[in-house]
């Protein structure tokens, strides 16, 4: 096929005798006569200096534009924001991070179709960089490969492998005064000794995970580590994998389908990822056409085993996993099991199952992946909850290891803040329910992260005595009896923002029920006494998200 088939897009500004302003605009970048016959391939990264998890990757997109190059392409770089969860938790920053994801999505859309680019390349490492350049691909879906820039090396103190969240238990073991000066501040200094995403099945690894799943990325690109040869060799391959979806017409909409997010969420699951995966599965759905809505992930749930002995509750880094055969011996374990659709499509031109067919099958010699024999837990970790505390869902992330119920005393704060000041203050005792409200999508605004809160807990020693409930959401470090997206939130008159210290609230995750044992009659005379707080913030982007966003059980849209 000739190459006036394959820019079908950049043939507007580069073929068009109408548009000599773009022709010359194109000379002046160094395009010869010859490249302006060539499709236009454009490369955004989400590379910035100020997080380990993107620092690398402008080096990264530089290496792909040179595989780009080396075909009949013009590989063009261009940039989008990060915002960095890890630096920004705890603080006024986080409440950036969610509404970043829709701004990445927006920012990678227009670029591609404002300057009539044919295909994308999109690279990616913090949290929000994956889901938003899917959403993007899916929008314009064009030719589209998306590259994850990998995981951080392990840190290490005294013999023990360090991550970032050892950093945030840390501080709940110094808070706790089990922990001395200098040995946290040895954590530190030790917990992310390199470039890549935050170590542990976290949001950045899980997206990653499931954006390989659903075949969007090359197999290994998830697992493969930041620093390492792999990775650059997956630079030198890209050029010739776009130049061959550019011929055969591929695109994303041709390979995300319901079926694919169902092996996605299906691997989800057995590695125990991040609770964030709901939201983003469900704006991906969104920006895909796809009928994927809050209760398929509880059927996935109910049906799939927890299987993996990763962080953050758990033993072992993403590096681990990589060395016993990485994210596509997972998935060739569940592919002999039944457990994925093999017949998907992906961005090798090739479905799941000829991907895997030359993989090597997962060791039973390992203790990372455990047998479905002897699971972690029989079913999934994350549940979708219900009840008059939640009666639009919300999502629980519990492994087992923490019980299946708990029933407590409402402990409430209406603010991040003022909680972690309340662990501080040791206020928060055994038997507690915390209730941190106020901290949804339009309440936040942004719908936070809390993982400050839980990792202090956790370092106090209370993870197993003090369950968390929240509007707000939690980092994929997060582990412990929590519960998060709760809707409807706080902010718009939802149970939650009645809930009163001393009331009892029960966490069912075997019948999926989140109550609150507070009588109808009660709740109504609560309500009629209630008036919705300002919102925090009078102007920018933050008010314009409170305005526009939707609930966390729609994914938080601000595009609809």
């Amino acid at each position: 096929m000739s190459n006036d088939k394959l820019n079908r897009f950049s043939q507007a500004v580069t073929q068009d005798d109408t548009q000599p302003a773009a022709k010359a605009m194109l000379h002046a970048i160094g395009m010869s006569h010859e490249d302006l016959n060539n499709p236009l391939v454009g490369i955004a990264s989400t590379g910035y200096d100020g997080n380990p998890c993107n620092m690398h990757l402008n080096d990264l997109a530089s290496h792909i534009k040179e595989s780009v190059n080396d075909k009949q392409l013009n590989g063009l770089i261009f940039n989008t924001i990060g915002i960095s969860d890890g630096i920004s938790m705890g603080t006024e920053g986080m409440r950036f991070s969610l509404p970043s994801r829709d701004l990445i999505a927006d920012s990678i859309e227009m670029v591609t179709c404002g300057m009539s680019y044919d295909a994308n390349i999109s690279i990616v490492g913090c949290d929000k960089n994956m889901p938003g350049a899917l959403m993007a691909m899916l929008r314009f879906n064009r030719p589209s490969i998306l590259f994850y820039g990998g995981t951080i090396a392990a840190g290490c103190h005294d013999g023990k492998k360090l991550d970032v969240v050892s950093a945030f238990e840390a501080w709940g073991e110094k808070v706790a005064g089990t922990m001395d000066e200098e040995t946290f501040d040895e954590i530190v200094s030790k917990a992310c000794p390199s470039a890549g995403a935050c170590g542990g099945m976290y949001t950045a690894n899980t997206m990653a995970s499931a954006i390989e799943a659903m075949g969007m990325s090359f197999p290994y690109n998830s697992s493969n580590p930041a620093i390492s040869q792999q990775k650059l060799d997956e630079c030198n391959k890209i050029g010739g994998q776009i130049e061959q979806l550019l011929k055969s017409d591929l695109k994303p909409r041709d390979i995300v389908t319901k079926q694919s997010m169902e092996n996605a969420f299906r691997l989800v699951t057995v590695l125990g990822g991040s609770t964030n995966a709901v939201l983003h599965f469900l704006a991906i759905a969104d920006a895909a056409g796809i009928d994927f809505g809050i209760k398929d992930f509880q059927k996935i749930s109910d049906n799939t085993p927890f299987l993996a002995n990763l962080k953050p509750s758990g033993k072992y880094l993403m590096e681990d996993l990589h060395e016993v055969g990485g994210v596509p011996a997972v998935m060739k374990y569940m592919l002999e099991n039944d457990m994925l659709h093999g017949e998907c499509m992906t961005i090798t031109g090739k479905t799941i199952a000829e991907n895997l067919s030359q993989v090597k099958s997962l060791s039973p010699i390992q203790d990372v992946i455990m047998p479905l024999e002897n699971p972690i837990k029989e079913t999934g970790h994350i549940r979708i909850l219900f009840g008059n505390l939640a009666s639009e869902g919300s999502v629980a992330k519990i492994t087992g290891k923490e019980g299946l119920n708990f029933t407590g005393k409402a402990k409430v704060f209406d603010s991040e803040i003022a909680v972690n000041q309340g662990i501080a203050d040791g206020k928060v005792e055994k038997g507690d329910v915390v209730v941190i409200r106020y901290e949804g999508p339009k309440g936040g605004p942004g719908m936070p992260e809390m993982l400050k809160p839980t990792a202090a807990i956790i370092g106090a020693g209370l993870g197993n005595d003090v369950a968390l409930i929240t509007d707000g959401r939690f980092s994929g470090g997060t582990h412990g009896f929590v519960v998060g997206h709760i809707t409807p939130e706080a902010q718009v008159g939802g149970t939650i923002a009645l809930v009163e210290n001393g009331d009892e609230i029960t966490i069912d995750a075997t019948t999926n029920e989140l109550t609150l044992h507070v009588s109808d009659d009660e709740l109504k005379a609560r309500k009629q006494n209630w008036q919705a707080p300002e919102i925090k913030y009078k102007r920018g982007v933050l008010r314009k998200y409170s305005r526009n966003v939707t609930s966390a059980s729609k994914g938080c849209l601000t595009d609809v």
